[in-house]
């Protein structure tokens, strides 16, 4: 590879990194509570589930999306909780315990990989509609998953662009995942810097 091949690839990522740096100060600054003056105690990455962390093929199989196992398993590292943002169907139960078992249910039955869904990873971090109008991007589970994280700082990850406007707009720091020409997830280390607040 020349050396000019070289320099652009730096240079794009660099830019890429600032950008993204950017994005994430500039959403951390924007979620800040006034006259709050202590840290927030951790950041919260919440996720959807279908097309974002997990794929589900032509012959109705589940399994990863390209980079989730290990950005999972990294998040799991740091000690940052993870939870699912995720429509199911209101009918599947009159709880989130119960909507999520079944959820695992489902998606268990059609899992193929070595190594299966790390549901307790999400504890009792799942959020589902409770009816069929809270539903997203009705905004009502991203606010039960807020009021549900304490003063810790949220983050949401998705693939469709509607879900990312509809969590900014709820607080959440978004990301829209799966886009080419950058990271196919919110940087780790990004999301660590969630945790240290900026003054108001």
């Amino acid at each position: 590879m020349s050396k000019s091949v070289c320099k652009g690839s730096v240079r794009a990522g660099l830019a890429l990194g600032t950008a993204l740096l950017s994005t994430v100060l500039c959403a951390t600054a924007s979620t800040a509570v006034p006259g709050d003056t202590g840290q927030r105690a951790c950041p919260v990455v919440y996720f959807d589930l279908g097309e974002t962390l997990v794929h589900t093929a032509d012959d109705g199989s589940t399994g990863y999306q390209p980079g989730a196992a290990s950005y999972l398993r990294a998040l799991r590292e740091r000690h940052i909780p993870v939870g699912l943002i995720t429509n199911v169907p209101s009918s599947w139960g009159s709880t989130d315990a119960e909507r999520a078992a079944r959820l695992k249910q489902e998606v268990d039955a059609t899992w193929q990989g070595s190594a299966p869904f790390p549901w307790k990873d999400f504890d009792d971090r799942v959020f589902t509609p409770r009816t069929e109008a809270e539903r997203k991007p009705a905004p009502a589970l991203w606010q039960r998953a807020k009021a549900g994280s304490g003063h810790c700082r949220v983050v949401h990850q998705a693939e469709t662009a509607e879900e990312v406007r509809a969590a900014s707009s709820l607080g959440f720091v978004p990301y829209r995942t799966g886009l080419p020409h950058q990271p196919a997830f919110l940087p780790v280390r990004l999301v660590e810097l969630l945790a240290l607040r900026s003054p108001a």
